[in-house]
């Protein structure tokens, strides 16, 4: 697959994602569509169990989207412009296995909200978060308005989608929404990271995401009644076994996702 904005690195069994549209990564709908393509085939890749998404340079991981065609767009343009971001933003959020955002840089508007559809935020120092749609007289549109205020206390969301002010990472990591601040690379921790997770039982990596996503939307008995399930579903595996018996042995389990 050849794309234009988006460019795949496999290491191992880490794929490594990020977009190159200088000079700060805006998501034009060419970026929107390739990095759709770019999850669907990683979706098709038997070897991959962890994802790095981030961005070209040191300026910005993605400092919000294109807004040149937003004094031409009506009702019908907008509401088709949200939908198509969702559509993309879900294929992430919705990766079999898990996937690590990268913060180099600026992370604003849509790129915010790029990195909200991640499981994992690692950030720079230098990074700077926020959701700046209200200073152009619009809200968020591509998932903000409803990732955040599940990840972070929501007084906390709406002063931060009614302000439109920008934050540092160390802010960010104070109010949950960074996991990690370092004071190099982002990505190069985000890559460790990444090989710590791919180290662990593929089965179980893949139940578990997916009952965390499902369960925090249902009811406690509903969301432990899935744990349970999945529960059961892991205690059906190889992995299972091999994970016993390597801890009881003192060595490092071998893991086939079996």
């Amino acid at each position: 697959m050849s794309l234009k904005t988006i460019s795949l690195e496999k290491r191992e069994r880490t794929a490594i994602v990020t977009i190159n549209n200088p000079p700060v990564n805006a998501l034009n709908a060419l970026v929107i569509e390739e990095l759709g393509q770019a999850f669907d085939q990683l979706a098709r890749d038997g070897e991959i169990l962890s994802v790095v998404l981030t961005g070209g340079g040191d300026k910005a991981f993605v400092a919000g989207a294109d807004i040149s065609d937003f004094p031409s767009m009506g009702y019908e343009e907008g509401i088709e412009k949200s939908r198509t971001g969702h559509q993309v933003f879900q294929k992430i959020e919705e990766f079999p296995y898990p996937v690590i955002c990268a913060i180099n840089g600026f992370a604003l508007g849509g790129g915010l909200e790029l990195a909200l559809a991640c499981d994992i935020r690692v950030a720079a120092e230098r990074a700077k978060l926020g959701l700046p749609e209200i200073k152009l007289g619009v809200i968020p549109g591509y998932g903000g308005t409803q990732r955040l205020p599940r990840l972070i206390p929501q007084g906390k969301a709406k002063e931060l989608i009614f302000s439109g002010e920008m934050i540092d990472a160390a802010e960010g990591q104070r109010i949950g929404i960074i996991e990690r601040v370092v004071q190099d690379s982002a990505l190069d921790e985000a890559i460790k990271l990444a090989e710590a997770i791919n180290s662990r039982g593929p089965v179980a990596l893949k139940v578990a995401k997916k009952v965390i996503r499902e369960g925090v939307e249902k009811n406690l008995n509903d969301g432990l009644t899935l744990e349970a399930e999945g529960f059961g579903e892991v205690c059906k595996t190889e992995d299972k076994n091999e994970g016993a018996k390597a801890f009881l042995e003192k060595r490092a389990p071998k893991f086939t996702g079996q």
